[in-house]
């Protein structure tokens, strides 16, 4: 069964509203340009309250690795996503961790010979603009995407995955997660319940 991901958690209630309506993994973004960053100290807080069958992953975009470090360390996360430019050498240097690398889709295939250097727990397939380097809401050509099978790695997929399209992106796709956030909310930081319990529900239908 495919795995469910709501990202950009900035609050308790939402976070149990997520967890109560199906998710595997809560992301919180630890990136201060963004509208749904959260400081540590919160972020632990709510990870504190939470099942410990609920998968925390912090999201990291061109940070220092002893900060990264730090706050994996103090927050007890499960997995690191690093969501900026980071290298195959930035990525070797965070060991004992399980990473996720974003990998952002514009108008070209991505090949899996280009994504060799690179060793992750996973890909996360997101879409971005010149000026956002996630949460766009914006979806992407999901053929520009290897197969997991050529991958010999898990996938996520984001990037304007909806209650709506989730359907037919893990049917094209294949990919082992599916990652929601904006679709999900009432506003940048803020989730919609109903719309978290629609899309769990709609992503948890489809078997890979």
């Amino acid at each position: 069964m495919v795995k469910v991901k709501i990202c950009g958690i900035t609050n308790l209630e939402d976070a149990i509203a997520a967890v109560d309506a199906g998710c595997d993994a809560l992301g919180f973004l630890f990136y201060r340009k963004s509208k749904r960053n959260i400081e540590p100290v919160k972020a632990k807080e709510i990870i504190s309250q939470l099942p410990e069958r609920t998968i925390k992953i912090g999201v990291f975009v061109n940070a220092r690795l002893d900060t990264v470090r730090r706050i994996a360390k103090s927050c007890c996360l499960d997995m690191v996503q690093l969501h900026g430019n980071e290298s195959p050498e930035y990525c070797s240097k965070l060991k004992g961790y399980k990473i996720i690398k974003v990998i952002h889709v514009r108008n070209r295939k991505i090949t899996v010979e280009e994504l060799a250097k690179y060793r992750p727990f996973a890909f996360l397939f997101d879409s971005s603009t010149r000026t956002k380097v996630g949460g766009t809401g914006k979806t992407f050509s999901w053929n520009f995407i290897p197969h997991p099978h050529e991958l010999k790695t898990q996938i996520f997929l984001s990037g304007g995955i909806s209650r709506e399209n989730v359907k037919k992106a893990i049917k094209e796709t294949h990919a082992n997660w599916v990652d929601a956030c904006s679709s999900v909310e009432i506003r940048p930081g803020k989730k919609d319940r109903l719309k978290m319990k629609e899309f769990v529900k709609a992503a948890k239908k489809i078997y890979i």
